[in-house]
């Protein structure tokens, strides 16, 4: 019961100075890759500051109200998943999040905002099933949804789903707003729908969305690590490199790649799904 309070006291507290780091990581990694020298890696940190230091602009009440409730879903996703909680619940509940961001974007009178909406739902339709396979997965290789039982497993679960975990690091793109799947949002302003979803956002409620962001990353780097975690305590050291690979893999494919159509984005995210995570099901219904 300890290793779960402090599994949860450490995400509450921790998560928004690493999801934070983890962005002003990328932006220096990314002006590297495009022969920039890039700002500090402290830079979100400092952008989120002055958003939260400039005048209070109501754009819309209701859209705060779903701002603060995709924050607070988000946050409480991760408490739930490094607190050992089920895995399969913690997804639905980040599905949750992500409806209150989608009917946020919904109710304001932008039209890029709008339509960065229904892509973003689009999008939803294009990465659910790989979560919810790679969720599946994990209960074929270790017998449990929850993660306090698959952290004490005899053998990390990626022996047993490497394609479950292809898949997720394909859709993880999408979760984390990258090119060539950023069809939604941007993280820059230089796409057809401007900011996408966060186009109509007052300053202070676009801290909240960025704030949102970090908590989101530290829980999705969390579940990449889950393949890599077993009894064996030096297995989080491993699970720590298996995450900043990944990430950096997610970085140079945002570089290298350019924006795709979404009927694009629906074929390959569900192509790879069927093919890898599904071709992966079968062997291990199989071996059952």
């Amino acid at each position: 019961m300890t290793y779960r309070v402090i599994g949860i006291v450490a995400f509450l507290i921790l998560a928004p100075f690493l999801g934070g780091l983890l962005s002003g990581i990328d932006r220096k990694i990314s002006a590297r890759m495009q022969g920039r020298i890039g700002p500090s890696i402290f830079q979100p940190f400092y952008d989120v500051q002055k958003l939260l230091s400039k005048q209070f602009i109501v754009v819309n009440y209701a859209q705060i109200f779903l701002v603060v409730s995709f924050l607070a879903t988000i946050i409480v996703t991760g408490m739930m998943f490094f607190g050992g909680s089920d895995i399969l619940l913690c997804f639905f509940l980040l599905s949750t999040g992500a409806t209150f961001l989608i009917f946020a974007a919904c109710i304001t009178n932008s039209p890029y905002s709008n339509i960065g909406a229904s892509r973003e739902l689009f999008q939803m339709l294009c990465y659910e099933p790989a979560v919810l396979l790679a969720c599946i997965g994990f209960y074929l290789a270790t017998g449990s949804f929850n993660v306090s039982d698959i952290i004490q497993a005899d053998l990390p679960a990626i022996i047993k789903t490497p394609g479950f975990f292809v898949a997720f690091v394909f859709i993880l793109t999408i979760k984390l707003r990258k090119s060539p799947f950023d069809l939604s949002a941007s993280h820059h302003p230089h796409q057809e729908l401007v900011k996408g979803i966060t186009t109509d956002m007052g300053a202070r409620t676009l801290a909240l969305y960025e704030i949102a962001e970090w908590y989101e990353h530290v829980f999705l780097m969390g579940f990449v690590g889950l393949f890599f975690i077993w009894k064996n305590p030096w297995s989080y050291l491993l699970a720590v490199v298996a995450v900043l690979a990944t990430y950096f893999l997610e970085i140079l494919i945002d570089n290298t790649s350019a924006r795709v159509k979404w009927h694009t984005m629906f074929k390959l995210a569900w192509g790879v799904t069927i093919l890898v995570a599904g071709v992966n099901l079968i062997i291990l219904m199989v071996m059952a």
